[in-house]
């Protein structure tokens, strides 16, 4: 009686969500959908699941990738959503698709980018660094749709680091970014010397900010400065301490780029944040018409768009830059010109965490994982993140936690029983 009632439970908080390992190539059987055709940098280790690519989990060395998106006509989707595929194999004239996936090599990525910024109008590439909680399939869809909203004819470059894609694994997502931070750098170091790339612009979200500002940091450092065909960086929910911003924008000294500071003051998610790293304030939540903020900000000559008054169909309202129409155009304009981002699958179970324990600095530990352990039966978003969280831990965590939902899919027996 007890798993009829707990099986009727999962299957109306959605058992399956959306389709899962959606990377598998499909035929393109949509004659009005829209392609991206992306090239993939990253420090992720491949995946032997398929249709998932690459895991949460760091390579010892960079990867690199092509890939192609097909995006639904704009009759079938509203602009700012990524429409996942309920079941598999996706139908591209509804759902966003993947039509092609290649492993390559660095040579190979290379002549990819030397091609792909000769078809542009102005040579230019635009590079997207994605934030905490985004599992390698999300990055992709995300940019995606970001690319084909935004009207940008830029070269995309998608920068993808090792993210577990849970709210629980806070810490090694942000040592995660330091792993990336000098591959990031030869990226950027490679776009400033390759001739056929004549601008380039650079889009990061949350995290994300952090990995993007130590490597043009560095950069400048080792350089004496950044190039001039670095042309815009638009910082988005930056997760960053701004005393270090502060420090990070000297150090990079002038000229610099056109920073663009998209800042929201009801973000939750840095609002967590901000308490994980000893109460100071987290650059993207900062009220840009305060004192000291407005003067400094003028000083630096960094334009900010203040998005707290926008309705976010993101939970967390930290992903608004990409859910709104107007402001993923206004990014498309600002990169033309010359110059959700992740989904935010985040589990009931990792919010309970966050919010009974004030902080996430103690996600990723095995104390947290048996606290969110009971939610994890019912919630699909935290089953996952849950899973993937205990296989890192190791065998006596599950063990201890006893980390096998009854209910994992929407297929399994449990679930049919």
């Amino acid at each position: 009686m007890h798993r009829v009632l707990l099986c009727g439970v999962l299957v109306v908080s959605g058992c399956g969500g959306h389709a899962k390992n959606v990377l598998t190539p499909v035929a393109d059987t949509a004659s009005q959908s829209h392609k991206v055709d992306m090239l993939i940098a990253t420090t992720r280790s491949e995946s032997t699941v398929p249709g998932e690519m690459f895991t949460g989990e760091r390579a010892r060395a960079p990867n690199f990738a092509e890939i192609t998106v097909s995006v639904p006509p704009d009759s079938s989707r509203k602009v700012g959503e990524v429409s996942w595929p309920r079941k598999l194999p996706p139908d591209p004239a509804t759902d966003f698709a993947t039509l092609k996936t290649d492993m390559i090599d660095v040579d190979a990525a290379k002549a990819w980018l030397s091609t792909s910024v000769k078809k542009t109008p102005d040579g230019s590439a635009l590079v997207f660094i994605h934030g905490f909680n985004t599992k390698f399939e999300d990055s992709v869809y995300r940019f995606a749709q970001i690319v084909r909203d935004s009207g940008v004819h830029s070269a995309p470059i998608l920068v993808t680091w090792p993210s577990r894609g849970s709210l629980l694994a806070y810490g090694y997502d942000r040592e995660s970014t330091n792993y990336t931070r000098n591959a990031l750098e030869n990226l950027f170091q490679y776009l400033a010397k390759d001739p056929e790339v004549k601008e380039v612009s650079i889009l990061a979200h949350s995290m994300g900010n952090w990995l993007t500002l130590e490597a043009l940091r560095q950069m400048a450092i080792r350089n004496g400065g950044l190039p001039t065909k670095f042309k815009n960086v638009m910082l988005a929910a930056p997760d960053v301490d701004v005393d270090v911003f502060r420090s990070q924008i000297v150090d990079m000294g002038r000229p610099h780029p056109q920073f663009t500071l998209f800042v929201s003051r009801d973000d939750k998610a840095l609002a967590v944040s901000r308490r994980v790293w000893g109460d100071v304030a987290r650059l993207g939540s900062i009220d840009p018409e305060t004192a000291p903020y407005k003067e400094e900000l003028a000083e630096a000559e960094i334009k900010v768009i203040d998005l707290t008054k926008v309705k976010s169909g993101d939970s967390l309202n930290h992903g608004k830059f990409a859910e709104s129409p107007e402001i993923v155009r206004l990014i498309g304009a600002r990169i033309s010109d010359g110059q959700t981002l992740t989904d935010n699958r985040v589990g009931l179970g990792d919010t309970i965490l966050a919010a009974t324990t004030g902080t996430a600095a103690a996600a990723g530990n095995a104390a947290g994982l048996i606290l969110a352990a009971p939610v994890a039966i019912v919630d699909a978003d935290t089953r996952d993140n849950f899973s993937s969280q205990v296989e890192a831990l190791g065998p006596k965590v599950a063990t201890r936690s006893k980390l096998l939902p009854l209910c994992r899919t929407a297929s399994s027996v449990n679930c049919r029983k």
